[in-house]
């Protein structure tokens, strides 16, 4: 994420910061180790683990944030990942519970910012989204996402027909399988399509890369955006 998508990032921050959060950010923190352990390359994914628990642990916070799905899916794993390690099976018991999703950080226990869609005009804007298969499954948040997207004035929420079917990017799949990832990727536009939305949403960095693929191939016109980045622009700060 803060390599190629720096901004939103920035964007977690600033929307944290409305919430009433204080945010701080571990310097020491390193990759969450998910590709690694999608490669098979489980020690290196149980060192990077060990390092962020470390790294966190002596931040002293109370949530440990995500803004990416197949991240967060890695980060609750971590105490499986070091069930077999007494001197850090504990510590990473710590961790996996409080990691959580941004989403449902904000709609569960901070000050729900106030969003609104000032372009929007006469006719709302139109935005549907796709889940994330790691936040829907892994993490178990699906309803979050879409209570804020509702919560955007000037737009409307339509939802997306078999959202919570993967679009085919899955981790590495769309690399390692790429032409079943394209197949699964034509069906979900088509039924992106079919909702009439000029916004497509997702809450992970390779959905997100996939669906603009998606758009490109068989789009039509949409854009293709994280969560957090919509939200941001439609941020109406606190005076």
């Amino acid at each position: 994420m803060d390599v190629m998508f720096t901004e939103t990032n920035v964007n977690t921050v600033e929307l944290l910061t409305e919430a009433g959060f204080e945010v701080v950010i571990p310097e020491a923190q390193n990759c969450c180790g998910a590709l690694h352990a999608h490669s098979g390359e489980a020690d290196d994914a149980r060192r990077l683990a060990r390092s962020n628990i470390a790294a966190f642990r002596a931040a002293g916070v109370e949530h440990i944030v995500t803004n990416a799905g197949g991240c967060g899916a890695t980060l609750v794993d971590y105490d499986h990942l070091l069930h077999s390690d007494d001197a850090w099976r504990d510590e990473a018991r710590w961790f996996a519970e409080h990691v959580i999703d941004i989403s449902e950080l904000l709609v569960r226990r901070g000050r729900l910012p106030h969003f609104c869609d000032a372009a929007a005009g006469a006719e709302p804007t139109c935005v549907t989204y796709q889940d994330s298969c790691h936040l829907r499954n892994v993490m178990r948040t699906s309803d979050a996402p879409r209570r804020l997207m509702r919560s955007v004035e000037g737009t409307t929420y339509v939802e997306l027909p078999e959202a919570d079917r993967c679009c085919g990017s899955a981790g590495i799949y769309n690399i390692t399988q790429p032409e079943m990832a394209g197949r699964l990727l034509e069906d979900k536009m088509g039924q992106v399509n079919g909702t009439g939305a000029s916004y497509v949403l997702t809450s992970n960095p390779g959905c997100l890369l996939q669906m603009k693929l998606g758009e490109h191939r068989h789009g039509e016109g949409r854009q293709v955006e994280h969560i957090v980045d919509f939200l941001h622009k439609r941020l109406v700060p606190r005076t």
